[in-house]
């Protein structure tokens, strides 16, 4: 018989970890099990891909109201959760009155006050019956944990715990309450274990499953000539990735000033999405418009990486980038950040490079490799003979569903 496994992620926006969860949904076996996919909002881009197998439950009014603008959810008529989210962001300012200045410039624990905030007000999906399995995607990992019935529950983490602050004694006992705590990485693992040892014991490592296949029929799909047309000896640098702090899309401009007073001849594309007022006063302040191009929110991005010379992540900090390993797989030479994870990601000097994570460093590692043809030919001669898929992976998935 055929298990039955729910599966739970706020929406499906263009980001690492959703293209990690359809990774996944492409690599479980339809013949094996049945999939009912609870998105909390039916938004993002990545809505399409779903794979027509697996069942998307209907949305649900309230589940849409966590994260929406708290104006708009009141003019529908959800005041009780307004109310809930505006009393949860009053906690997280007294929480963050009790932290010193370093500590409030990386917390993260908001999160976790809106979710056991709301938590009340959301119905119970009880009614679906009982699960085989729960996976609990994305933080925060309330819905799964109390909202569904299920044999056993799993949550995953996305993200590096050595460069974000939490409360402790809020999350631990939401942590604690699932079978197993899924890690993309051996780095997120130790950094994990290092804010949480109590939970040692319960976490695995299942790593973000990609399909070389399906990465590379994408990347044929369309031409980009138009947005990233080929000009004699200019370098197209490719980065993807949210406009948000731990990608420091911002900073990109100012690496650009540095790359060009080197006497680089590049341009630097930018696929992504989120506030970008901060990217825009810095294109200004360098005055890097003929540099660093803005594409904005793109559904398939594989022909962009198919398109480019190199492709460049210089982020803050990163769980392990999806997005790295699909430049890999098509075999693009790849350039990333010294943060805390970066060499689980990357072997330096034969997958790729890693350039440190000051602007003007960066700079001069990335100038460094363009000038450097040998090291680039060797790395993408690595890259045509390497194999990244992973979907062995998924074998673990159902190992738990069997684990006693």
């Amino acid at each position: 018989m055929k298990k039955r496994i729910f599966i739970n992620i706020h929406y499906l926006e263009i980001g690492g970890a959703e293209r990690a969860l359809l990774g996944l949904l492409s690599s479980l076996n339809p013949d094996k099990v049945d999939i009912d996919l609870f998105v909390n909002q039916h938004t993002g881009e990545f809505m399409p891909l779903i794979p027509e197998w697996v069942n998307l439950l209907p949305e649900i009014s309230e589940y849409t109201c966590i994260e929406r603008p708290i104006t708009t959810i009141v003019k529908e008529g959800h005041v009780g959760i307004a109310l809930r989210r505006i009393w949860a962001k009053h906690k997280h300012k007294q929480y963050l009155n009790t932290l010193t200045v370093e500590q409030r410039q990386h917390d993260a624990s908001v999160f976790q006050y809106v979710a056991d905030a709301v938590e009340g007000a959301l119905p119970s999906l009880a009614h679906l019956g009982e699960y085989d399995l729960a996976i609990s995607f994305l933080q925060p990992h309330n819905i799964v944990l109390n909202k569904v019935k299920a044999k056993k529950k799993i949550c995953w983490i996305h993200t590096d715990y050595s460069t974000i602050h939490i409360n402790h004694d809020l999350e631990l006992p939401v942590w604690n309450a699932f079978d197993y705590v899924v890690s993309i990485s051996n780095d997120c693992i130790r950094a994990f274990v290092q804010t949480f040892p109590e939970l040692k014991d319960k976490i695995v490592l299942i790593e973000n499953i990609l399909s070389p296949l399906f990465v590379r029929q994408q990347a044929d799909l369309y031409e980009v000539k138009a947005e990233m047309p080929d000009e004699p000896d200019v370098v197209k640098i490719l980065t993807i990735g949210r406009f948000s702090p731990p990608q420091k899309i911002e900073g990109i401009p100012h690496i650009c000033a540095e790359m060009e007073r080197l006497g680089a001849d590049f341009r630097w594309y930018v696929i992504g999405y989120g506030p970008d007022r901060e990217i825009q006063e810095a294109l200004d302040k360098y005055g890097m418009r003929h540099r660093m191009k803005l594409l904005g929110k793109k559904s398939n991005p594989y022909p962009y990486i198919k398109a480019c010379d190199i492709y460049a992540q210089p982020s803050i900090y990163e769980g392990k980038s999806v997005t790295v390993r699909e430049a890999q797989i098509l075999c693009k030479p790849v350039v990333i950040t010294d943060y805390p994870t970066a060499k689980s990601q990357i072997t330096h000097g034969v997958d790729g490079v890693i350039v440190p994570l000051d602007e003007v460093q960066t700079a001069m590692g990335i100038v460094d490799f363009i000038n450097n043809g040998e090291l680039r030919n060797k790395i993408v001669s690595h890259l045509h003979t390497h194999d990244f898929g992973n979907e062995i992976e998924v074998e673990k998935i159902y190992s738990l569903i069997h684990d006693k």
